[in-house]
């Protein structure tokens, strides 16, 4: 009998290795069982020429270069807008399938936005290029398709509470820092944010626009709309960044097309992919950042009918932000490409 032929292995690049997601990315590879064939990594300058250790190996960071992304099948990009939109166009016309993690591509109408547990299908329509939503707009829509699939959704309304590591390194340092002299009844001058963060919360993530609402606000509603492919969903965010390091959370006030009581929203979203579901009020079971941190899954409780509606639904969402909000879900893009044998 012929031995089937090896599985095809896939050249990666990585830029923006350094990063907080860059190396959430690296240590999901090594769980995963991910058909990696050679992994280049880039960074800026400033990092160039860094060991990382990935597995039993070290590799030594790169800068970009007109040639970098000879040979490189698939292109995962965690870095800023700038270099989002240089290094995805030239990588892309390289022959690479590019995954970004930045608002630069999300909106552009012919790259798809991708969650996999819920618009998977998008995959096969790109053109070299798909993003991933922003870390606050994935557990709002995973939470809410089983439930749309079911009993469409008409209006939803959703404050989110994001975790400091959604801006960077930079602010992850300053909330320890500013922690530790609020400790000591010392001065904690802010430089990542407007405001001191440590024993604070800011209702202010990304820039103010003329109505009103934030970047960051507009991103949660549009994306949303996008992914779950209803153009016309009404959709109001309030985001507000809080003193925790990882995790980001969202209160999720949902109107429906007719009436769906909690218990039946509960067994849907026990049969979701991604999804757990923790929600014990008599032992205080319910969704935390501190204990979502390090797992993949998005964490779903507080179940309850809308008082103040008969089609509602009211629920809370958490999620790792590093992982399942970025990371995890773009090395899932890539895996459902190949799955679908669209790269």
């Amino acid at each position: 009998m012929q031995e089937s032929d090896s599985p095809k292995l896939y050249n990666v690049a990585i830029v923006g290795a350094t990063g907080v997601v860059g190396q959430q990315l690296l240590r999901i590879l090594t769980t995963r069982s991910f058909p990696l064939g050679n992994l280049t990594l880039f960074a800026s300058r400033r990092s160039a020429g860094k060991k990382i250790t990935f597995g039993e190996t070290e590799i030594e960071v790169e800068e970009i270069g007109p040639r970098s992304f000879r040979g490189v099948d698939l292109v995962f990009i965690s870095a800023t807008d700038e270099i989002s939109r240089s290094v995805g166009q030239a990588a892309a016309k390289a022959g690479a399938v590019v995954i970004d993690d930045s608002g630069v591509w999300r909106m552009e109408a012919n790259v798809p936005l991708v969650v996999p547990e819920v618009n998977p299908g998008d995959v096969a329509h790109h053109e070299g290029i798909l993003a991933i939503p922003n870390c606050a707009t994935t557990p709002i829509v995973m939470a809410l398709w089983p439930l749309h699939k079911v009993n469409p959704v008409k209006r939803v309304v959703v404050a989110t509470y994001q975790s400091v590591s959604g801006t960077g390194r930079a602010a992850v340092k300053e909330l320890a820092e500013q922690t530790r002299r609020v400790l000591q009844n010392q001065r904690a001058a802010p430089h990542v944010y407007p405001h001191q963060i440590a024993n604070n919360v800011l209702p202010e993530i990304g820039s103010f626009k003329d109505d009103g609402y934030t970047s960051e606000e507009w991103k949660v509603a549009v994306e949303t709309r996008k992914i779950m492919h209803e153009p016309e969903l009404a959709i109001s965010a309030t985001c507000v960044r809080v003193p925790v390091y990882v995790g980001h959370c969202a209160a999720v006030h949902a109107e429906f097309t007719s009436p769906m009581d909690a218990e039946r929203a509960q067994a849907l979203l026990l049969e979701a992919p991604g999804i757990t579901v923790q929600d014990d009020t008599s032992i205080s079971l319910y969704p935390q950042p501190k204990t979502s941190a390090g797992r993949d899954e998005v964490f779903v409780g507080r179940i309850r009918q809308d008082s103040s509606h008969p089609n509602g639904l009211v629920f809370w969402a958490v999620c790792d932000n590093l992982r399942k909000g970025a990371a995890l879900n773009a090395l899932q893009i890539a895996e459902e490409m190949i799955s679908q044998g669209v790269i």
